[in-house]
């Protein structure tokens, strides 16, 4: 496979990943599936991490975001992890 190719599959699997961010917090369904807003919380987003602000909020949204993906790695092994059928 040539190097654009690969380069190519890689971006799109990271777009695909980031869009899969929004579906995960609920952001499609909160909105309406409204890509206009959608858009516009995320240009708020980038106006807050370029305020003098940005430092905290990154670290207030690294940390909530952190706290969400362990929460879910923790209920996905629950899950994953069953006891096995009584054989009776």
């Amino acid at each position: 496979m040539r190097t654009w190719q690969v380069e190519r599959r890689k971006r799109t699997r990271h777009l695909i990943e980031l869009g899969g961010l929004v579906v995960k917090a609920g952001i499609v369904d909160l909105t309406g599936d409204d890509r206009a807003t959608i858009y516009g919380a995320l240009l708020w987003m980038a106006d807050k991490l370029q305020s003098d602000q940005g430092e905290h909020a990154r670290a207030l949204w690294a940390a909530k975001g952190k706290q969400a993906f362990d929460m879910d790695s923790a209920a996905q092994s629950r899950t994953s992890v069953r006891p096995p059928l009584s054989g009776g």
